[in-house]
């Protein structure tokens, strides 16, 4: 596979990496002590983006679609990881319902359920997958583009358990973000349900996220001694929007002028010449929908009718009333000339692999999450979890490494995030 290639292979991310790898034995007893006072999400991915002075997460999802494009290699790295979080969270488990999103035209969605499937199969684990689809009315059989198949069944509720036929699991393990809401058949259920339903976008807002994780970088970058500017994106919140009548286009305005301000300093200080720039996405949500790059706060008042309903709703229809701005980090990697951004993996507190999202057609400052996209497994060697690894072609130490150290950063944001009362 090509290996990804950074531009601007100087000053502070280079720092950054090197005293990270210095500091290893601190880092990881840190993280130790952190993984026993917080408990962690299933599982998890984080999207990262470097731009050569700055590495960061630009965003946390809880419900991962994507275990299809982690390399082969790394599963036994999952089985391992999954063995721990289900013993965990519930003992004596044998059998597990698998629930996905019910979008089942995408094969290549279903593709990660199939390797999800065969993960927990490999862990020890009965699993079947039940799909909340009211067509699915007997078991239906999807065969998938890598020559595998998956089988969706419908649910069965009695008493407060959920079921498929003739199979009834101790777990339900959601792959579906609950984006339009709570089904009535997931509520007041008596199996454990992982990750929560309040873990679900019908709650979840990002703004909550990077507000635990704003204290987590803190605490890591007077760890390390860093600026925590070099790990954390600044942002602000907005509600009260409707893009389509022009409502609340005054505090994303404003917000953005305020964050560009903040960034400016910041450019001043490490002696960056680029633009700065932020991006204005839904304050919950998936699938790179409802996400605009935004250089001037002017430029929210001039949106088209096209760009205004391109912001207006997110996945499955729902209509945007909150948004996050957020500071945009560049990112400087590539693979083929084609911009690239690492989507780090994770199961429990441990890093599981991860894959490239490239896109040909966009920028090193826009969205990747967009239809054209492609995946490319990272490939390296699982020595290269470890700081002293160094790849071929000039790829500097640790920078997989501290890959895995921000990725667990953002990891412990959300546990943080998910024991905050919900409102």
């Amino acid at each position: 596979m090509p290996l990804p290639h950074l531009t601007g292979l100087h000053g502070p991310i280079l720092e950054l990496e090197n005293r990270i790898n210095t500091l290893k034995p601190q880092i990881e007893h840190w993280f130790r002590g952190k993984w026993r006072e917080d408990t962690v999400p299933f599982y998890c991915s984080v999207d990262l983006r470097n731009s050569g002075f700055k590495l960061a997460p630009v965003d946390t999802n809880l419900f991962p679609g994507g275990f299809n494009n982690l390399n082969p290699e790394f599963i036994p790295l999952c089985v391992q990881a999954v063995m721990t979080a289900v013993e965990k969270i519930c003992p004596n488990a044998h059998s597990i319902l698998l629930i996905p999103e019910n979008h089942t035209r995408n094969l290549f969605y279903l593709q990660n359920i199939a390797a999800i499937q065969i993960i927990m199969q490999h862990a020890g684990l009965n699993v079947r997958i039940g799909s909340l689809l009211p067509e699915i009315k007997t078991a239906t059989v999807f065969s998938l583009p890598d020559g595998q198949s998956v089988t969706l069944e419908p649910i069965i509720r009695e008493n407060n358990r959920l079921s498929v036929e003739n199979f009834d699991p101790c777990a339900v393990l959601l792959n579906n973000d609950l984006s339009n809401g709570i089904p009535p058949v997931l509520q007041n259920l008596d199996q454990i349900v992982i990750p929560p339903l309040h873990a679900g976008w019908t709650t979840r807002r990002k703004s909550a996220h990077f507000k635990a994780y704003d204290a987590v970088a803190d605490e890591f970058a007077h760890l390390i001694d860093i600026d925590p500017w070099l790990i954390n994106p600044y942002f602000t919140a907005c509600g009260k929007i409707d893009f389509r009548e022009k409502k609340g286009e005054d505090c994303v305005a404003s917000s953005t002028n305020k964050i560009l301000a903040l960034i400016r300093e910041k450019y001043r200080q490490y002696g960056v010449k680029e633009d700065p720039f932020v991006i204005v996405k839904a304050d919950s949500g998936t699938y790179g929908m409802g996400i605009m790059t935004v250089k001037d706060g002017a430029e929210v008042y001039q949106l088209n009718r096209r760009q205004r309903n391109k912001m207006a709703i997110v996945k499955e229809g729902l209509s945007v009333t909150n948004v996050l701005v957020q500071e945009g980090v560049y990112t400087f990697e590539n693979i083929n000339q084609a911009v690239a951004e690492p989507v780090i993996y994770m199961i429990d507190h441990f890093v599981v692999g991860g894959f490239y999202r490239v896109h040909t057609g966009r920028g090193k400052d826009e969205n990747l999450n967009a239809p054209g996209m492609h995946f490319v497994s990272l490939s390296f060697d699982s020595d290269c979890l470890m700081p002293n690894c160094i790849k071929p072609q000039n790829l500097t130490p640790s920078r997989f490494y501290a890959y895995g150290v921000v990725a667990r950063l953002a990891l412990l944001a959300a546990a943080r995030e998910l024991q905050q009362p919900v409102y």
